[in-house]
C-alpha cells in the first residue's frame, strides 16, 4: 500500500469508512460536514500512508487523523461563526444568527433520540479534549491506553479527562432535567 498501490487504498477505505465516519459524525454532529471531512480524512491518509511508521496500529493512526480533521472542521466553523457575528454587529451581515438543529445521530434506536440528543447538546459544550476523549472512550468503545494513544497523550491524562467530562456533563444534564420537568 506504501508504493500507491490503488486496490490497497480501496480495500483501507472499506475496512474504516464507517469508523471513520461515525467518528467525525459525534464530533461535529452535522452529517453532511462528516461525509466532507471523512473524504478528507482519507485523502490525507493516501497522501501520507508512506509516512506511517507502524509504531502505532493502523487504527490508531487513523483515529488521530480524523480525530485532529474533526477538531480542525469545528475550529473553522467556530471562526466563521465569530465572524459573521462580528459583522452583524456592525450590519454588514444580512442573515441572522441560524440556531443549528438539534442533532440526532442516525444510528440511536428511536426510543432514545431524545435522550440522545440531549447528551450530543451537552457534548458539544465540553472542552475540545474532554469531548474527544469521551467520545472516543464511551461512544466509540476505544479503551483508556488507545485513547491515550490516539491522542496521543498520557493514560492518566485520558483518566482525568473523562472523569471531569463525566462530571461536566453529569452537571449540565442535571440542570437540563431539572429545568424540563
Amino acid at each position: 500500500m506504501k508504493n500507491g498501490d490503488e486496490s490497497a487504498f480501496k480495500e483501507l477505505v472499506v475496512t474504516w469508512q464507517d469508523m471513520v465516519y461515525n467518528t467525525v459524525l459525534s464530533i461535529l454532529q452535522n452529517e453532511e460536514d462528516a461525509e466532507d471531512v471523512s473524504q478528507e480524512v482519507f485523502v490525507q491518509v493516501f497522501q501520507s500512508i508512506s509516512s506511517f511508521k507502524a509504531e502505532s496500529k493502523l487504527s490508531t493512526w487513523i483515529y488521530r487523523i480524523a480525530t485532529t480533521k474533526a477538531l480542525d472542521h469545528l475550529r473553522k466553523k467556530k471562526r466563521k461563526k465569530r465572524f459573521a457575528f462580528v459583522q452583524s454587529l456592525f450590519g454588514f451581515n444580512e442573515n441572522e444568527n441560524e440556531q443549528p438543529a438539534t442533532f440526532i445521530h442516525p444510528g440511536i434506536i428511536l426510543d432514545n433520540k431524545e435522550k440522545a440528543a440531549v447528551l450530543f447538546k451537552a457534548l458539544e459544550k465540553l472542552p475540545e479534549k474532554q469531548k474527544v476523549a469521551f467520545t472516543l472512550n464511551k461512544i466509540e468503545g476505544l479503551s483508556y491506553q488507545d485513547v491515550s494513544e490516539i491522542m496521543e497523550t498520557s493514560l492518566s491524562a485520558v483518566e482525568s479527562l473523562i472523569h471531569r467530562a463525566k462530571g461536566n456533563l453529569k452537571k449540565q444534564l442535571t440542570d437540563y432535567y431539572l429545568l424540563n420537568n
